[in-house]
């Protein structure tokens, strides 16, 4: 399948690791000229060494913050017009919310949330004026299916998501489309950090934990980063221009509901 987008530009927060590295191969092996952005230099250095390798086309990277303005800044002066923007940020370990003050909650919304519109906001008018964009946002499936111990999450992605909602009605006319992702568990280091937190609160092993949640999931098996990849490539396509305003789930079928 063409997805004729060939010669486009994108610009990929998290871009060196898990989800937003299988998004930006993907993107790059459709013909995209994708820049890779996120805080360290050397796993940026490597991903974008690694993915140019693959894909036959120059991947740039640039060290990016999306928490900060300057980070934000850094990332438009690296890819000033992109055509595909996505969004991507690792989550806050799970936890009690008695012990999240005001400070951890600031620094969720910041990573989540803030910082994601923000880069929505200097961005979308020259999609607009290009007649093309497409905005992805790599959040959470704990935006529908809510898990008391990932609240930070809960709470910031659902605020991106809730605002995009509002957004991309204004802009679908222009054929800029805003769209959502929900991942479910998925095999990268983000997923073992979480079994790992788990492992400490409940007493239990890395292993039985995981073995326990693979099992839970209808496939029997945790997502594969680049399944992801795969389908923000097609949001991110020319053929995806009448889907806007979507939240779509990549679960295994473990969310229960048909909506």
């Amino acid at each position: 399948m063409d997805l004729k987008i060939a010669g486009k530009s994108a610009l990929v927060f998290g871009g060196s690791k898990g989800m937003g590295y299988a998004t930006a191969r993907q993107l790059a092996l459709e013909g995209v000229h994708v820049v890779i952005a996120a805080r360290t230099e050397s796993t940026l250095q490597s991903a974008s060494t690694q993915l140019s390798q693959d894909c036959g086309l120059a991947v740039r990277h640039v060290v990016a913050d999306i928490t900060t303005a300057a980070g934000r800044q850094a990332a438009l002066q690296a890819c000033p017009a992109p055509d595909i923007l996505v969004t991507n940020a690792d989550g806050f370990p799970p936890g009690d919310f008695q012990d999240w003050d005001s400070e951890t909650w600031h620094r969720a919304l910041d990573l989540m949330m803030v910082g994601p519109i923000d880069m929505i906001r200097q961005v979308v008018d020259g999609m607009r004026a290009r007649r093309y964009g497409r905005i992805i946002n790599i959040v959470s499936r704990s935006v529908k299916a809510p898990h008391a111990e990932l609240g930070l999450s809960n709470g910031a992605r659902s605020g991106l998501v809730g605002f995009c909602g509002g957004l991309a009605r204004q802009t679908v006319r222009d054929n800029v489309t805003v769209n959502n992702v929900l991942p479910g568990a998925f095999d990268t280091d983000a997923q073992a950090r979480h079994i790992q937190k788990l492992a400490l609160s409940q007493g239990d092993s890395v292993e039985a934990i995981r073995k326990s949640r693979e099992a839970h999931n209808p496939a029997g098996r945790f997502g594969r980063p680049e399944e992801v990849g795969a389908l923000i490539a097609y949001l991110a396509s020319d053929l995806a221009g009448y889907m806007t305003g979507q939240s779509l789930l990549i679960d295994g079928g473990e969310y229960p509901g048909i909506f």
